[in-house]
């Protein structure tokens, strides 16, 4: 029985029809496909700016036939009730309703559509496929974040029941919760591994510990998929050394669905079907492929809510490999509000920290994570789980470390917790600037 398919189809999700639809999409040849996102974005711009109250105020000096006229929507924009965003004959009984996690500073309640959420579906069931992944048969090993209150957790848990998958908790990553974890692996055959980067990353360093490979213990196991977290290249030769299978990454939006998936030949494919992706400078004005600058989204089909020319808060840049009918995203450098300040002036990326951070301070499998907090200009610390504590020695080689590739000057403490604390959704932030 497709029970996935049928829990859709009980929610008012035409996924048949959506899955033929998508499939006549990706049938289009190259110039085809260039004409039918032309056209695409169009009909959704000229849609809500004749039955969208919100986006006709928002876009009153929109000239239709000017794409670059068309103002960047940011989420700050979007943080009002509901109601007041919704187009012309939608209301909430009609429509699909949640919530983004918050990681950009900036959390709001959005809609889809119906037909557009099907649509949404059937292209991540799409890429999964690439992988022999089937939703309605393989079974799921979830590392995913879950509501705490009584209602959300068993809906979650009714949903993961209906979807074949079985979730692990990833706000409590202790050595006795992740051995918990692995006696499940043992007698369930799991198909693949889907949730976040670090909670995976985590248990990947347990299994490392143990001298374990997952593959090993459970030998249906097939592939890993992370999402929602950055993965750097050494997390993921660990995660493939101890999981024993492929680890592909994928990057989406819960407002948005998937909006580029690792294909075949390693490339971070993006959404050419339901999406389109630009790339915008502090200006909003178009970048060459192979530049960074921030990810800017329109949504083709979603008609009960506008996004278009919607900044993701997110930065990376377009492969200069990119074709019209398969464009690639050469690299996802992280979150617009992930930038340091420094005493000089300079702005740095938050990851820059990372990652010279854990060049240093992995090295020895002392500490199994870490965050960095800047609360003054001059001022950072590093928050960190680890066996021991860091020694003088060590200390000082990151702070030199981070005066090398930064600037000298900087001050640099550091703190040692039982626990890195994670968020509601279960999300690690990485980096976070707090002044």
């Amino acid at each position: 029985m497709q029970l996935f398919d049928l829990s859709l189809k009980l929610s008012g999700f035409k996924i048949d029809e959506a899955k033929a639809a998508f499939a006549k999409i990706k049938a289009l040849a190259n110039e085809d496909l260039q004409k039918y996102q032309e056209n695409k974005k169009r009909e959704i711009l000229n849609y809500h700016l004749k039955y969208n109250s919100f986006y006709k105020s928002f876009g009153k000096n929109i000239d239709v036939n000017d794409w670059n006229s068309v103002p960047v929507l940011r989420k700050k924009d979007l943080q009002q009730p509901l109601e007041n965003r919704l187009s012309e004959g939608f209301t909430k009984n009609n429509i699909y309703i949640n919530k983004t996690s918050g990681s950009s500073g900036h959390p709001f309640v959005f809609a889809k559509d119906k037909w557009c959420h099907a649509l949404t579906w059937a292209e991540i069931m799409n890429r999964f496929s690439w992988y022999g992944i089937d939703f309605n048969t393989s079974t799921q090993a979830r590392f995913y974040g879950i509501p705490l209150d009584k209602k959300g957790y068993y809906k979650e848990r009714f949903k993961d029941f209906l979807s074949n998958r079985y979730r692990f908790s990833i706000f409590d990553l202790t050595d006795k919760t992740l051995s918990g974890a692995l006696n499940k692996f043992k007698s369930t055959p799991f198909d693949y591994i889907n949730g976040y980067t670090s909670a995976i990353v985590q248990f990947a360093k347990f299994l490392k510990s143990k001298d374990l490979i997952l593959k090993s213990i459970c030998p249906s196991l097939s592939v890993c998929i992370v999402t929602a977290e950055m993965l750097f290249k050494d997390d993921k030769d660990l995660l493939e050394h101890h999981l024993g299978v492929p680890v592909i990454n994928e990057y989406g939006a819960s407002e948005l669905g998937l909006i580029a998936f690792q294909n075949l030949n390693n490339e971070w494919q993006l959404n050419t079907e339901t999406l389109y992706v630009e790339v915008l400078d502090d200006n909003d004005s178009a970048i060459t492929n192979g530049s960074a600058g921030r990810l800017v989204v329109t949504s083709l089909y979603n008609k009960a809510h506008p996004f278009i020319r919607y900044d993701l808060g997110d930065v990376g840049q377009i492969s200069t490999k990119s074709s019209n009918i398969t464009p690639k995203l050469e690299s996802l450098i992280g979150r617009t509000n992930d930038i340091a300040l420094l005493p000089s002036g300079k702005k740095a990326a938050g990851l820059t920290f990372y990652y010279i951070t854990k060049s240093v301070i992995e090295d020895d499998g002392n500490v199994s994570e870490f965050i960095i907090e800047q609360h003054r200009p001059n001022s950072l610390k590093v928050v960190y789980c680890s066996k021991f504590a860091l020694t003088e020695a060590k200390k000082k080689l990151i702070a030199q470390e981070m005066e090398t590739y930064l600037e000298p000057g900087l001050t640099v403490n550091f703190n040692r917790v039982k626990q890195i604390v994670r968020s509601k959704s279960g999300k690690l932030k990485q980096f976070n600037r707090l002044f």
